[in-house]
């Protein structure tokens, strides 16, 4: 493992080499330590950036391998599995050189970072699952489906819609890196409570975004479906949950499944958000992000004062 800085903390932007692959992180802020996986997979992990949570938190942004200014694996775009993953995430744990972290996962990086505090927990002080869910596959495709097309009836006149449903019907079709840029552009207003009423404040995310074409599957070229749902009882870190009201793409369906599966869990529903509650409702979200982050980092007191 090699890195470019002395101070892996250090605000700004980092390199680390993690069996041979180049992982790039970003560390804004200050405060206890958060590690905040970025979707897709293959977004770029720019729209994660959490400016209301990094007045409380030192929030470390890894770009996962394969996007961005990260290495990417010799089967690219195929083998990005949560194991895969979670190694990488690990790695980069042990390089921060703090004793715990907490770890915050948005959509796919929900999946990542629920994987590893299943698997790996002994660094792991809680976890965030942010537009998250249990399960991938039909079930949630399904689910998916059947929200995006409430989303379709509630804006049947806005002349922009169609846009948005050939996005949709255009995720089959991914390729390569442009392909995958021009597609979620194409389906983010979908992602917001209310996109159009806000489209001056979000068109420069829209814009703005970049992803990397990343196949979701493993080396062998089979599918790389997720099942927690079995194992979810065993999680062992505390958890908070936060899911937007009106995400289509990971549900409250889903983030309820997770808030009943995983004993002592928290549930946050941000009632005028979609899949960016950061972005739509920063300062609720970084409230309760900071509430659960502290409360858990608290130490337990070494002695307590007699009682009168």
């Amino acid at each position: 493992m090699t890195t470019t800085s002395t101070d892996p903390l250090a605000a700004g932007t980092h390199t680390v080499k993690i069996d041979g692959v180049v992982q790039r992180y970003h560390v804004h802020g200050t405060g206890p330590v958060c590690v905040a996986h970025s979707g897709g997979p293959g977004i770029f992990w720019e729209y994660l950036r959490m400016p209301a949570l990094e007045r409380y938190l030192t929030l470390v942004y890894p770009e996962p391998i394969g996007t961005g200014g990260s290495g990417r694996l010799s089967a690219h775009p195929h083998g990005y599995t949560r194991a895969r993953y979670s190694g990488f995430l690990g790695a980069l744990i042990e390089h921060l050189g703090v004793p715990e972290v907490h770890l915050l996962g948005h959509s796919h990086g929900g999946f990542v970072v629920q994987y590893h505090a299943l698997n790996h927990p002994a660094r792991v002080a809680g976890v965030i699952l942010y537009d998250s869910a249990p399960v991938t596959g039909p079930e949630h495709a399904a689910e998916a489906m059947r929200l995006v097309q409430l989303f379709a009836a509630r804006h049947a006149d806005n002349p922009e819609l169609p846009e948005v449903m050939t996005a949709f019907q255009a995720i089959p079709t991914i390729t390569d890196d442009a392909r995958m840029t021009a597609v979620a552009r194409g389906l983010l207003p979908s992602y917001f409570a209310d996109y159009w009423g806000r489209e001056q404040e979000f068109a420069p995310l829209r814009a703005s975004v970049r992803a990397t074409h990343i196949s979701g599957l493993d080396e062998d070229l089979s599918p790389h479906v997720i099942d927690d749902r079995a194992d979810l009882g065993s999680l062992t870190v505390p958890t908070l949950i936060v899911v937007g009201r009106h995400d289509v793409i990971c549900g409250v369906r889903w983030a309820e499944e997770l808030h009943r599966l995983i004993r002592g869990s928290e549930l946050l529903i941000l009632e005028n958000s979609g899949h960016f509650g950061h972005i739509e409702e920063p300062e609720a979200f970084a409230q309760a992000v900071r509430r659960f982050v502290t409360v858990a980092t608290v130490p337990e007191p070494l002695w307590a004062p007699a009682p009168e």
